[in-house]
């Protein structure tokens, strides 16, 4: 394609390559070896998370490559930038997960003032870590410029004793380890195989959860989430991701263009519908707050309410992503729920065409046990069920998928942090049939709303998954299975109903029915908040602080910013 399409005096890069009094910043391009014919090209950020601190980003930098060919081949000059990330599975059980939904606002922020500053027309996004991938989108949005997302890739299942296993399984391992189930020799040969390759973990943890979403809302191509990060297939994508941006500058069709409130239904749908992960009723809010677009907890919950649940995917089922892409990947998910009438096939998607003309080729793989048709469900509603009571005035979440009982009435065992509540774990300090809930974990009061993957995992390892509940003003990982509430709110740290529960209290869970409650008088609740006091926090300086300060709920996505409905100008109109 050639560049003559482009009207550049209509794109934020004029601003650094047009006219005379521009020649000090076209001489920085022409350093770089930029030919002039490129310079009067639109310049494309090209953004990965790409760093060596864990599998799901090594492969980014080699795909980010692919797409930069592909924005050349389109007419267009790549300009890489890379942003960070933080890894759950290595920040997991500690201090450093504090820094895990911190890092999401980085990314988005990052890459806004990235953009920002050196004027880019459009976007290819690559992410690989949970974060990264709300991260990239949320900024996609927010800056509203002609954007392509890609994901870069689960990471191969591991084999051992003869069976795909995940890093979920060693987690529970640990469990397992504590318990005398599993000897330390067996757990050293099960951490030494269970991550095999480049890649996002296998599940249907955050990662997958929201590379699903990102075909479903419409901002990534038809099969771009399905190839594992090995495949040579993935640098495919990536050449036609930067086409296909070309393509959406010079038909100046914007994200916001694309994710419309039928397309965070999308998104919301896939998420039940895949037992996705607790995490997406987090980050599908907080993008549509970049936009404007009102879509909370509850709103994602209705969605979950009413989609059947179809995609027998761990944690709660049998299979992973890799297995997804054998039997034609998540345009198999998305097929099977237009079929069944679950998606809004109008929608428009970065392909440039409807949901409904990308899926008009797909036929329904029959010859396979994934994915199941609508008309015949793993269960008839969602993996996902919101909740809301007294213990929970203002929501909270919890994955189904995979349970058979979902009601739940025990006596509280209260943990004021996760490290109390897994050492009490570790030492088998608690009975059969209790509630543990731990609390001031919340966005607030962490500050950074830590995942409690490690206790719930250290649970399932000891035999008492599913003997147990667990409630958290934190949030789960993707890969937590069982009775696991999370994103309760109002938070502990602000005086919500969570900061007053006791060690005793009954706690009744019925996902059912969508309820939360403690079965204690409004008058002892009252009497216990009067005698209440806001616990110190000893995060008092660095990012910590300043996120403690900014962050909103999350029933809202625990956003940091006044959002699209407070935007007086969009940085894709100046």
């Amino acid at each position: 394609m050639s560049a003559k399409p482009f009207d550049k005096s209509k794109l934020p890069s004029r601003h650094v390559t047009m006219g005379p009094s521009r020649a000090p910043h076209r001489s920085y391009y022409y350093a770089m070896g930029l030919t002039e014919e490129q310079i009067n090209r639109p310049f494309v950020g090209v953004v990965s998370c790409w760093n060596e601190a864990a599998p799901c980003n090594i492969a980014l930098m080699r795909q980010a490559q692919s797409a930069k060919a592909g924005v050349d081949q389109g007419g267009g000059t790549p300009r890489e930038f890379c942003t960070i990330t933080v890894t759950d599975g290595i920040a997991m059980g500690h201090q450093g997960m504090k820094s895990s939904l911190v890092s999401r606002e980085v990314i988005a922020d990052s890459i806004e003032v990235t953009m920002r500053g050196h004027c880019y027309d459009a976007m290819v996004g690559l992410a690989g870590c949970d974060k990264s991938l709300p991260g990239i989108m949320m900024a996609m949005l927010r800056l509203n410029v002609p954007s392509v997302f890609m994901y870069g890739g689960s990471i191969l299942p591991g084999t051992y004793k003869g069976k795909d296993v995940t890093v979920q399984d060693v987690f529970e391992g640990v469990g397992m380890h504590s318990a005398g189930r599993m000897s330390e020799e067996e757990l050293h040969a099960l951490e030494c195989v269970a991550c095999p390759s480049a890649g996002s973990c296998g599940g249907q943890f955050t990662a997958n959860t929201m590379a699903c979403v990102s075909e479903a809302i419409g901002l990534a191509l038809p099969g771009s989430a399905g190839a594992p990060a090995p495949y040579e297939s993935r640098d495919h994508y990536g050449v036609e991701s930067g086409k296909a941006v070309m393509r959406l500058i010079a038909d100046n069709i914007r994200p916001r263009d694309i994710c419309t409130r039928e397309a965070f239904e999308n998104a919301a749908t896939i998420v039940a519908a895949t037992g996705g992960s607790t995490n997406a009723a987090l980050h599908l809010p907080a993008m549509a707050h970049e936009m404007g677009l009102e879509f909370d907890l509850f709103d994602v919950a209705e969605i979950f309410k009413r989609t059947p649940y179809i995609a027998d995917l761990k944690p709660g089922g049998k299979y992973i992503a890799k297995d997804v892409y054998d039997i034609g990947g998540v345009p198999q998910i998305l097929r099977a729920l237009l079929d069944g009438g679950f998606l809004n096939g109008d929608c428009m998607t970065v392909s440039g065409k409807t949901m409904a003309e990308n899926l008009a080729s797909v036929e329904f793989n029959t010859d396979q046990k994934v994915v199941y048709p609508v008309s015949n469900p793993i269960t008839p509603t969602g993996g996902v069920v919101g909740l809301r009571g007294s213990l929970a005035p203002e929501g909270a979440i919890v994955k189904v998928a995979g349970m058979t009982n979902l009601k739940f009435r025990g006596p509280a065992r209260c943990f004021d942090c996760e490290e109390d509540a897994f050492q009490a774990v570790e030492e088998r300090a608690y009975k059969e049939g209790e509630v543990i809930v731990i609390r001031y974990e919340g966005p607030k009061g962490g500050p950074g709303m830590r995942e409690m993957l490690s206790t719930t995992a250290a649970l399932y390892g000891q035999g008492a998954g599913d003997k147990m509940a667990l409630i958290t003003d934190g949030r789960f990982s993707g890969a937590t299975r069982g009775f696991c509430i999370g994103h309760v709110g109002p938070e502990a740290a602000v005086g919500g109903p969570i900061a007053l529960v006791r060690d005793g209290d009954m706690i009744s869970i019925d996902a059912d029915s969508g309820t939360l409650d403690i079965e204690v008088d409004a008058s002892e609740l009252e009497r216990r908040r009067q005698e209440w006091k806001v616990p110190d926090n000893p995060y008092q300086s660095g990012v910590l602080r300043k996120y403690a300060e900014q962050v909103g709920p999350a029933n809202k996505g625990a956003v940091t910013h006044a959002g699209g409905k407070a935007e007086v100008i969009c940085y894709a109109d100046i």
